[in-house]
């Protein structure tokens, strides 16, 4: 009775779909286009914002799939049912489980209130307003450590459009997937074990009634019912929804898209907390640039990077093939397509950001010049990220990285000393991180390569002003020791000494031990001067001959011979 009660509903609801008004696609390709700022943007490469294939996504849509649930997963939903609850994958991982991808959560819905479903999993917590259960599986992997499970929910008012003003329990599930964000998280599965499979590979039934699968399989981001109501719920979703086109490689749909423009104005409510968690995402994905583009199309990029906004339209000087905004977001996308850090993707989108301020015209060179931008950035970036409430971490890194962007790294005009100030100043664990920027940079002036055979010799000098040189230190003995124990004057036999151990040494490292060196130098002590100073002179040649060896080792590995 309870599966006919259902089916019902479900071909009402699906009825409603059918008279759902016509789809807009968004697509952008060839040059972004716009009557007003956007015509200043000269781009030459193709931007396909909402066409982007992603051939490991094995797609599925029929209902009586095999889907892959944990069995720390599973446990929790045969858990609700046997206390006779009813129990439902949702969200995220329905959808991912769809797409053919592993879930990085799992979230579980439930006619039961928070109250039964703690004691029906006493190792559990319920900190929140809004009925949310997690779940303690003891398990190693973090994915599944927590299983969040959370009562069907009938929400109203949203007048801080950021949270409802009023959340009741409620029991029907489809009431529950009506107050989601997108139909593509609309999703609920029953679990597969109910269907007589096992929680590793059984067959489940997918509800749908917002058509999700369908915008799976087209690749598109469309809100559940009135898209204006979704986003005057929580406007954050509107952020989420460009987020999504950036993990996912969706296209977003017309009505959805004008939604936000219309309605985003209400992000300005949002915390920055929650803002910068998005944006995290979004430029942790593969397409961070094309999401950010699609937000400045859309009226939100303001409430994100509101300073990369200036940058539109700044022509630069003639090494550069884009403006300011593009330079900055092709620097940013050539990070992620290397899968190199958040750190330098981050530095990346705002290295330049204080270009418009700094621009000059220079008669002299009759062209554009940005003196102090590295510097003024550095504070405009540090303030940014201040007011995003990142880490004083991250902060700290990126605002090094972007100050110390523009060094000079002509292998000809510097010297090793000026390489370790370098190293100095923005950190020898950093200084990778900051190479790494300036090949980014470079392809995001237009150049087509990476690594020009000057800046693969100023990284040799950088490997090289890094590693300890090949000397006497290296020993587990030193002067000061060898004439206290052995009572010898300062002198030229000392350093005769201390070249001859290192001669040694660097045959058979393994003879670097304080027990060693302390009875080779009592020998060597005993030789007569002249014969003991032609070993000293013959460690000289062996440690010329060795720190030549390995600065030929580190050109070879920069191909800079």
């Amino acid at each position: 009775p309870k599966r006919s009660a259902l089916s019902v509903e479900l071909r009402a609801h699906s009825e409603e779909t059918k008279e759902r008004s016509r789809t807009l696609v968004l697509r952008t390709s060839a040059r972004i286009e716009s009557e007003k700022i956007w015509a200043q943007i000269r781009t030459k490469l193709t931007i396909t914002l909402f066409s982007i294939v992603f051939k490991r996504y094995q797609l599925c849509y029929d209902l009586g799939m095999q889907y892959r649930i944990p069995d720390e997963v599973a446990k929790v939903g045969k858990g609700l049912r046997d206390a006779g609850f009813e129990s439902y994958l949702v969200g995220g991982c329905v959808r991912d489980l769809i797409i053919g991808i592993e879930p990085k959560d799992w979230d579980i819905t439930t006619n039961a209130t928070p109250e039964q479903i703690q004691a029906t999993f006493p190792d559990s917590f319920y900190e929140n307003d809004y009925g949310t259960v997690g779940v303690k599986t003891n398990d190693e992997d973090p994915r599944i450590a927590i299983i969040e499970v959370t009562p069907y929910r009938l929400e109203s008012g949203y007048s801080d459009k950021r949270r409802p003003d009023k959340v009741e329990f409620g029991t029907s599930l489809l009431e529950d997937l009506a107050r989601r964000d997108f139909t593509i998280n609309a999703i609920a599965l029953n679990d597969p074990s109910v269907e007589g499979g096992s929680a590793s590979g059984g067959k489940g039934h997918l509800i749908d009634p917002y058509n999700g699968q369908k915008d799976i399989k087209d690749k598109l981001v469309r809100a559940v019912g009135n898209a204006s109501e979704r986003f005057n719920e929580d406007a954050l979703r509107m952020l989420r929804a460009v987020r999504l086109v950036a993990e996912l490689g969706f296209g977003i749909d017309g009505d959805t898209a004008s939604a936000i423009s219309e309605n985003s104005k209400h992000l300005s409510h949002i915390s920055r907390e929650r803002v910068r968690d998005e944006f995290i995402r979004i430029l942790n994905s593969s397409q961070p640039m094309n999401a950010l583009v699609l937000a400045k199309q859309l009226d939100i990029l303001e409430y994100i990077v509101p300073d990369l906004i200036r940058g539109i339209g700044i022509e630069q000087n003639q090494a550069h093939s884009y403006d300011v905004f593009e330079h900055n977001l092709r620097t940013m996308q050539h990070a992620a397509d290397k899968g190199w850090s958040f750190d330098i993707r981050l530095a990346g989108l705002y290295h330049d950001i204080a270009k418009p301020e700094t621009r000059r015209r220079s008669d002299e060179k009759n062209d554009w010049t940005f003196h102090g931008h590295d510097v003024v950035g550095s504070r405009v970036t540090r303030k940014a990220l201040e007011e995003l409430r990142f880490s004083h971490e991250i902060i700290e890194k990126v605002v090094k990285l972007v100050r110390w962007h523009m060094f000079f790294s002509d292998p000809e005009q510097i010297t090793l000393s000026a390489v370790r100030r370098m190293i100095t100043n923005v950190g020898e664990e950093n200084i990778n991180d900051l190479l790494n920027l300036r090949i980014c940079d470079r392809i995001g002036t237009g150049r087509p390569k990476e690594q020009p055979f000057r800046f693969r010799k100023y990284k040799a000098m950088v490997d090289q002003a890094r590693r300890d040189p090949i000397s006497v230190a290296m020993l587990k003995t030193n002067g000061t020791h060898i004439m206290s124990v052995f009572h010898v004057k300062a002198g030229p036999i000392i350093g005769y000494a201390l070249h001859a151990l290192l001669e040694e040494v660097l045959d058979n490292a393994d003879l670097n031990t304080k027990e060693y060196l302390n009875k080779r130098t009592e020998e060597l002590l005993k030789m007569p001067e002249d014969e003991l100073k032609k070993l000293g002179e013959a460690g000289k040649l062996r440690r010329e001959a060795a720190e030549d060896e390995e600065i030929k080792h580190i050109m070879e590995k920069h191909h800079v011979c």
